[in-house]
């Protein structure tokens, strides 16, 4: 047995010579890593996390400052809550940090990563933006595909008056409309009115809700890949299913329409986007240097049904609940419709450019609750220093525009209601330039949907405030505002409001 003094003097030399390392060895020539909480053994800040990241990370920052570290098992999480630290990111140093941070979640549901969202930047991820941003999502063919968005939102108008006086689902009608535009200009075939296109809708929504709230949540498998193959949380096994059910809808819609050119048949209409892309398949093979695939066409038509489709809905519902809880706004943007529409009229696309207050109006919903509150995470491919501090390669990059949002420092009253401030701020636009207002992101990763999620998102706005007032159902006084967290922000509790008809002639609601 070794006696307790030995010990004790053993103990204590020890002591000294790590002392005497640390103040004596050479100082390090690289930065320190940014400030961040405590961390335990192996789990790091794992245990403290609140679910509400976007909320959390704010008070975070509050405390640790606009760059802080967080442990996270074995990967190391930045969180970035500022203008100045995130132009660092992705404007200085847009190419280091072009990478995504891949999800296990996002792995299994994206075809293994083959979609515009996580593919690596590189010419793959090139081409894929090409595709996308020239053929689905460019003006030419918005403006192309106008009747698509304007016969759901008649035909979403027709069922809500047909529910007048009584309460209805405004989000779930939301997202209905959205997924019939989106699945129309990809394949052209949408669900028909009635009980079978609620209930598809539901189900459609019900898997981009699964697939988003896995994506927001903190996952072992990402933090330990160790034990990825092991699922211990069980994300995804409940990804995957969710994934086999939209496969099996791209499989038949990709036989159906190989069945249609073996039979001579034309589509009708505008050529949709999986005629485009099945074409490139086809046309380019194994000879072009970065093919599209298969792979690569139900990777895309993944992300146009879940980025399309749930970020739209969502920030239209956000939208539509503060303006309801927010009368004089209300007012506002409906005699701005009235006289520029009439009440005589029906909402239409080319009048969204004379509706400033309108614009201003999405514009700070957006402000308060952006789609993609933390971005989609980024991930530098180098080591490299930000903000005085060094950043490791493969770092989890969360840049926290919904705090940045809410600056008080950048915004006046930031936690109010206030379209007004975006009347004469003409610099305040989604081109990702000002990085005190970017809700669709900035640099090369910038979301590709914009133009169309303007579009969308102004339209619905405006025939639904011309086309309807709006009232709480009874016993409740305003729209609970929670949001809930996941990559993709939504209200906690669903908008359920009363539409009551406002203009004259029943015809305008057929």
């Amino acid at each position: 047995m070794i006696p307790a003094t030995v010990i004790f003097t053993a103990a204590i030399a020890a002591i000294l010579l790590a002392a005497i390392w640390r103040f004596t060895r050479p100082a390090s020539k690289n930065p320190p890593l940014p400030p961040g909480p405590p961390a335990l053994p192996i789990l790091g800040n794992l245990a403290s996390l609140d679910p509400e990241l976007h909320s959390y990370f704010g008070s975070l920052a509050r405390k640790y400052g606009p760059i802080l570290r967080l442990q996270l098992g074995r990967k190391l999480g930045i969180v970035v809550s500022s203008p100045t630290v995130a132009r660092e990111i992705l404007k200085d140093q847009d190419v280091t940090f072009a990478n995504r941070d891949v999800p296990d979640v996002a792995r299994a549901v994206a075809y293994g990563g083959s979609d515009i969202v996580w593919t690596p930047y590189g010419a793959e991820w090139r081409m894929l933006r090409k595709v996308c941003v020239l053929k689905m999502l460019s003006n030419t063919t918005l403006d192309s595909v106008y009747g698509l968005r304007r016969r759901e939102l008649r035909r979403t108008v027709g069922y809500m008056a047909g529910r007048a006086g009584g309460s209805v689902n405004f989000g779930e009608q939301m997202f209905l409309t959205v997924m019939n535009v989106v699945t129309s200009m990809m394949w052209g075939g949408t669900v028909e009115a009635g009980e079978e296109r609620e209930r598809l809708g539901a189900e459609f929504r019900r898997l981009v809700s699964v697939i988003t709230e896995l994506l927001g949540q903190p996952n072992l498998s990402d933090f330990f890949p160790a034990l990825s193959r092991f699922d211990l949380q069980g994300l995804n096994r409940k990804v995957n299913a969710a994934g086999m059910n939209f496969d099996r809808i791209y499989e038949e819609v990709i036989k159906k329409r190989g069945e249609m050119e073996r039979e001579g048949k034309e589509s009708s209409g505008v050529p949709d986007f999986l005629e485009f892309l099945l074409k490139l398949v086809k046309e380019e093979g194994g000879d072009a240097k970065t093919p599209l695939t298969m792979t690569h066409v139900k990777a895309l038509l993944m992300d146009m049904i879940v980025g399309g489709t749930d970020t739209s809905a969502n920030s239209i519902e956000f939208a539509m609940a503060e303006v309801i809880n927010n009368p004089r706004v209300l007012e506002r943007a409906q005699q701005e419709l009235d006289e520029v529409v009439g009440r005589d009229n029906i909402v239409e696309e080319s009048h969204i450019h004379k509706l400033p207050y309108l614009n201003c109006v999405m514009k700070e919903s957006l402000r308060l609750h952006p789609a993609l509150p933390l971005l989609v995470p980024h991930c530098p491919s180098e080591d490299t220093v930000v903000a005085g501090y060094s950043v490791p390669k493969g770092s989890r990059i969360f840049v926290n525009v919904w705090a940045i949002h809410r600056d008080p420092s950048i915004w006046e009253d930031p936690l109010e209601f206030k379209p007004e401030r975006f009347l004469d701020e003409s610099r305040w636009d989604y081109s990702g330039n000002d990085l005190s207002y970017f809700p669709f992101g900035s640099g090369r990763r910038i979301c590709a949907g914009i133009a169309m999620a303007e579009r969308m998102f102004l339209f619905s706005l405006a025939t639904f405030l011309h086309s309807f007032d709006w009232k709480m159902p009874e016993g409740k006084k305003s729209v609970d505002l929670t949001e809930k967290f996941g990559i993709v922000l939504k209200l906690k509790s669903p908008l359920v409001a009363i539409p009551v008809p406002r203009l004259p002639n029943p015809s305008q609601y057929e």
